[in-house]
């Protein structure tokens, strides 16, 4: 499989050197030359086969001869290696959980693929990997843990001040330095962005690094998000029923993995592209003019994001075509008030506690269905991250409802001190550290 820049479809290269580089040459994100397509008795036989072989069956073909598939496997087996339940809350409206892995969010699975992927590659190439990523809550979380202590890879991570919550920022700082650096940015997330995107098209800057991003703009960290939509649809029983996914978006990789999981043949009927009140493409959707406006800062902070970078990866999927993406995808805004008061009702009409990313989704899934009467389908929206990540966010009545996973008391308690650096939004400053650190 090779893979071609969205600024340029004839810049062509493999799938080791799309992840080595992250960003293409030319500033465009890379997207897969060809998109395979499952065969049915497979897709009609999920159930009978393992989280593994599933994960192997989707993601060998985009990777091709870049890594062996014994090494795939390898890799897939050390990534996929907690559960990810799919419950019911009432009706035909399920939730797919996806905070059991390590540092309790989503992300958990891009990172450690990720990870994985770049290992295999240091030892082929034997030169260290500097992996540069902006995060806008659990991506740092998640880079951290799936890259500590991995030779041959430093990772530096950059987020905004005041922009993650608690834990969000001690996973990332604190792991006891070591191969992982984060620095925090006196800015917001799309400032963060910005910086790493420039550093990928500075000659400076990568005359003195082998660099790649582990955010979503990466495809080793984009593309197994598939997974999880296949992940869903084998624990549906009723498999004549059609599916929706609600997906809490921000930086839209999510929910674009979900679209091309729907290419690549898995029934999905219809996508919500669920966010808070940074709300560029529901205002796409309705104007069609991609106006980002300066991010407001919400509860659902993984979420503030104006400027999705992969949404140019959804209008490339649909050919650039307004009329064919409405017929795919809705995408909604909501308030934090509205987001708080959607957690205190389903807990206590259904007794689940949401996250205020997966009240957001769940709230997507409410508003389609009053605007679409569709009793024939199921709906699915991702719990993208534990809501104990979330504890200051969530209606003081229920804190005490919310267990602590025993993973994160060893965080909450521990006395590492915090490692981290606070720098500038000014691109010129990060340039210079990094060159002459």
């Amino acid at each position: 499989m090779l893979y071609y820049s969205l600024e340029d479809h004839k810049n062509l290269v493999s799938f080791e050197k799309a992840v080595l580089r992250g960003l293409a040459t030319d500033g465009g994100l890379y997207f897969p030359e060809n998109i395979p397509i499952l065969k049915r008795k497979f897709l009609e036989n999920l159930q009978k086969y393992d989280i593994y072989t599933i994960a192997m069956e989707i993601i060998q073909p985009y990777i091709g001869k870049s890594i062996s598939e014994e090494s795939i496997s390898h890799i897939i087996q050390n990534t996929l290696n907690f559960p990810f339940p799919l419950q019911r809350i009432h009706d035909n409206i399920y939730v797919l959980e996806l905070f059991h892995g390590p540092t309790l969010a989503f992300k958990d699975v891009g990172a450690k693929f990720m990870a994985g992927c770049l290992s295999h590659f240091y030892k082929k190439i034997g030169k260290l990997v500097t992996v540069l990523v902006a995060t806008s809550g659990d991506t740092g979380g998640a880079v951290a843990k799936g890259f500590h202590n991995v030779s041959g890879i430093e990772v530096i991570i950059l987020y905004p001040y005041k922009g993650v919550s608690l834990l969000q920022e001690k996973q990332m700082t604190c792991l006891g330095g070591g191969n992982i650096l984060a620095i925090e940015i006196k800015g917001n997330f799309d400032d963060c962005q910005s910086m790493v995107k420039k550093a990928f098209l500075d000659n400076k800057i990568r005359d003195k690094y082998l660099l790649t991003s582990a955010n979503s703009i990466n495809i080793a960290r984009w593309l197994p998000q598939m997974f999880y939509y296949f992940l869903a649809y084998r624990q549906i029983i009723e498999k004549n029923r059609k599916l929706i996914f609600s997906v809490p978006s921000g930086n839209f990789g999510n929910v674009c993995a979900g679209m091309m999981a729907e290419k690549m043949g898995l029934p999905i009927k219809y996508f919500i592209a669920s966010t808070n009140i940074n709300d560029t493409i529901p205002r796409f959707l309705k104007t069609e003019k991609y106006h980002p406006l300066p991010v407001k800062k919400t509860i659902s902070n993984a979420m503030d994001i104006s400027h999705p970078s992969n949404f140019s990866r959804i209008w490339h999927l649909y050919k650039e075509s307004i009329v064919k993406l409405r017929k795919k995808l809705s995408s909604y805004q909501f308030t934090d008030e509205e987001t708080l008061a959607i957690i205190e009702m389903v807990w206590k009409e259904y007794k689940y506690m949401l996250d205020p990313h997966g009240a957001i989704g769940y709230l997507g899934i409410r508003k389609y269905l009053q605007e679409v009467k569709d009793p024939l389908s199921t709906a699915v929206f991702l719990e993208t991250a534990h809501p104990i990540k979330f504890l200051d966010h969530i209606p003081d009545s229920l804190r005490e409802e919310i267990p602590i996973p025993k993973k994160l008391e060893v965080i909450l308690n521990s006395e590492k001190s915090e490692k981290k650096i606070s720098m500038s939004n000014n691109y010129d400053m990060f340039q210079n550290w990094l060159i002459n650190r």
